[in-house]
């Protein structure tokens, strides 16, 4: 299968086309693929981030949903000025989004009864603390159940929030009027009827397993809400949406959007489509940057409980008969994100691309370690009490170690993670995860990917080799793969089959020798250590 190319397709393909909805943190896009996965036309716009409190991260519902209704219509509109035929062969739309990110609405009006709280927000902190005193087993009670820890990340404890301080909400469920979902659960919703009217049928309410797993609700065994807990946390179960799997055809877009009639056959988290589209088996892992880092390692059938700071998730389950995928996920909060920082809140860059130049003034980071704790560290610390630190700082330090210490700080993250993984991995099969070639492999993707430095400081610090495949647009790819496989435009064997996309990859490995490795490690853990318990500086 081809990836990303500027040349039309063959005529035998010329009418076979699927869409692909990809709503993230601060941006969303639509993009056209062809049958040989190759992206013939796509549109992104970005969209308000709304920060009420400090720590605390909303977006508006109804922007995101004219946020895709636009790059529907504009990808459409560049396909066809092109000279594709996407009115008659568009076959079906798949769907991603950011996860965790948490909004309830009306079903009467279809209207919002609060922002969105976005997967980074840290409002719940006061509601983690109470829970992990009350619980038998504190942070960890949940576990077992939805191999999460009880943490602001995920979507139960946002939810629980918006019940408790949000009248709207609290109303809304005493009347039966009241829906949670996720953003792909909107979104499904509103694509597909929403409230209905004017002879349109409602909007199905439903969810599917990766983004279900997010929420700390669902048991990862029986792939459905898990009674005991939503009884332990007060939350009614009429309010949640049905759970479905990530490759079946869910329901039709109704009338009033720019595709009208066409199957949403796919729907997937947006890391869980990046494995997808990355063709993640069992024992092969990737790292996709952007806002955060979120790196997964696939442990196929097998529900792995991690004793090294990892979450248990799903990977996949393509199709409602299919054997579900299971994943070790460390999540990273700050990436791409203290990129954005140095141009927006320092000046250091005026744009984000000119981070790899700018770096690449200086040889190494002159001693100085960046943490990006912003909002506390995640995987494979949590520590919600962490703050962000620079490091080593002498009158020898400029901007560009600065910036350099900035990159790092990414790949010294990501390290953290596969290793953790690499422990829990080891301890259950009592091998370490290799790939078909008998080597550890990262596939890495996302748009911080295209700077060549951050790759190279990546494969250093890992000792390993890093893979960058020639579509690093994984996420959008692998939702349409599912869209794909569940009309018949693809089979399982064309997704997961190599079919020459290694050549078309760039692959970076290391050069750092070991000793220079470890001693890098000890000075990037002696200054995480730095951020702890810095949360209640005065101000």
């Amino acid at each position: 299968m081809d990836h990303l190319g500027k040349e039309k397709q063959s005529t035998s393909n010329q009418d076979v086309y699927i869409g692909s909805i990809d709503q993230g943190t601060t941006s969303t896009r639509f993009i056209i693929y062809d049958k040989s996965a190759r992206a013939v036309a796509s549109h992104q716009v970005e969209f308000t981030q709304f920060y009420p409190e400090a720590g605390w991260v909303e977006h508006s519902p109804i922007e995101i949903l004219e946020s895709v209704r636009l790059c529907m219509a504009k990808a459409l509109d560049k396909a066809t000025a092109d000279g594709y035929n996407v009115d008659q062969g568009l076959k079906a739309i798949g769907l991603t989004n950011q996860r965790e990110t948490t909004l309830v609405w009306s079903k009467s009006s279809g209207l919002p009864l609060h922002n969105a709280i976005v997967w980074m927000d840290a409002r719940t902190t006061s509601i983690c603390r109470r829970l992990e005193k009350e619980l038998p087993g504190g942070r960890t009670h949940f576990v077992e159940t939805c191999g999460l820890p009880i943490s602001t990340y995920f979507s139960a404890l946002k939810l629980l929030w918006l019940i408790e301080n949000v009248d709207a909400v609290k109303a809304a469920i005493k009347t039966g009027d009241a829906l949670f979902g996720t953003i792909d659960t909107w979104l499904i919703w509103n694509l597909t009827g929403g409230c209905g009217g004017d002879g349109i049928e409602p909007g199905l309410h439903v969810t599917d397993v990766s983004n279900a797993s997010r929420t700390m609700l669902m048991n990862l065994k029986t792939l459905d809400w898990d009674q005991p807990t939503l009884e332990t946390l007060g939350l009614p179960k009429e309010i949640l949406p049905k759970i479905i799997s990530n490759s079946e055809v869910i329901g039709k877009i109704a009338k009033g959007w720019p595709i009208t009639g066409i199957p949403i056959a796919g729907c997937l988290g947006d890391q869980h489509a990046a494995m997808v589209g990355q063709a993640c088996k069992k024992g092969e892992a990737k790292s996709t940057y952007g806002t955060g880092a979120f790196i997964l390692l696939n442990t196929g059938d097998e529900v792995i409980n991690s004793k090294h700071g990892l979450l248990t998730t799903l990977a996949y389950k393509l199709g409602p008969n299919a054997t579900a995928n299971y994943a070790l996920e460390g999540s990273i909060a700050i990436a791409g994100a203290a990129v954005q920082w140095l141009r927006d809140s320092l000046g250091i860059i005026e744009s984000a691309s000119e981070i790899e130049e700018l770096a690449k003034k200086v040889e190494n980071s002159g001693g100085v370690y960046f943490v990006p704790a912003f909002n506390g560290l995640f995987a494979p610390w949590w520590r919600d009490d962490a703050r962000g630190i620079c490091i080593g700082i002498t009158r020898f330090t400029n901007k560009a170690h600065i910036a350099r210490a900035v990159l790092e700080s990414m790949c010294f993250q990501v390290k953290d993670v596969l290793d953790s993984m690499q422990k829990d991995d080891e301890g259950e099969r009592g091998e370490k995860a290799k790939d078909d070639k008998g080597e550890f492999v990262l596939r890495v993707d996302g748009g911080a990917t295209v700077n060549n430095l951050l790759m190279q400081i990546q494969a250093d610090l890992l000792g390993s080799p890093v893979v960058r495949p020639l579509d690093i647009e994984t996420t959008a790819l692998g939702a349409a793969y599912a869209a794909g496989l569940a009309v018949g435009v693809w089979t399982e064997d064309d997704i997961f089959t190599d079919g020459g996309k290694a050549e078309k990859s760039t692959i970076f490995r290391p050069k750092l020798d070991d000793e220079h490795r470890k001693k890098r490690v000890e000075s990037w853990c002696k200054a995480v250590s730095r951020t702890f318990d810095l949360a209640d500086l005065s101000l």
